[in-house]
């Protein structure tokens, strides 16, 4: 798998990514959501993804909170820093995102847009203590269930078929096809004769209706 950037950079990215989560919220009082939303859309999140030395290890996660955030006030802005004895959740999230960007070279804009900020927030309690893999993994699945999801209505609609309908030509259940739209059952954990079914009928690659690409869409 190609990564993101050299893994030289990383340990640092993930401190920085980590630390401007937790400040964001405990020093400058930003909600953690509205922090993030905005980072992923400015060009120091492109900067991070690519691994520039300067965001990812020439400064602190302080120092990238602080940009971030007087960006977003348009003012410079004067603060006390705020130190926890442990780690917060918050700081897990950053630390967890960073790992995970890297791995996959997917987005943050992408992946915000699939699987929110709040929703890695509350994964913490489960796996902030497993190995980073485990993070890796559900991420994946969460990512996958949105996509196909996405995809299958898509192309269901494209070809003018109600639910009914796609439902007689495959041979699936309407109920199940309605739990694959609403994102309840995932199609990359489904039967393959209706994964096939469903390729057919839509006229549609079966790689579609189960995967996507990740940073060609950043």
């Amino acid at each position: 798998m190609i990564h993101a950037y050299n893994d030289m950079y990383l340990s640092d990215a993930r401190r920085v990514l980590a630390g401007s989560f937790d400040h964001a919220v405990y020093t400058f009082g930003t909600e953690l959501s509205e922090y993030y939303h905005y980072f992923v859309k400015s060009d120091l999140a492109d900067r991070f993804e690519r691994g520039d030395p300067f965001v990812v290890s020439g400064r602190s996660g302080i120092e990238l909170a602080r940009d971030v955030i007087e960006r977003m006030r348009g003012e410079e802005i004067s603060f006390v820093p705020f130190y926890h004895d442990n780690r917060s959740p918050e700081y897990w999230v950053g630390w967890a995102l960073a790992y995970y960007q890297w791995y996959t070279d997917c987005s943050l804009r992408l992946l915000d847009e699939e699987v929110p900020i709040e929703v890695v927030l509350t994964m913490y309690d489960k796996y902030h203590e497993m190995d980073i893999m485990h993070f890796v993994e559900r991420i994946n699945d969460l990512r996958s269930n949105v996509r196909s999801t996405t995809y299958l209505r898509k192309y269901r609609e494209m070809m003018g078929y109600s639910q009914s309908e796609l439902a007689y030509i495959t041979g699936i259940p309407v109920r199940t096809l309605q739990q694959y739209e609403q994102g309840r059952k995932a199609l990359s954990r489904t039967r393959v004769d209706y994964v096939i079914s469903l390729s057919k009928a839509l006229n549609v690659d079966a790689s579609l209706l189960i995967e996507g690409t990740c940073r060609g869409s950043s």
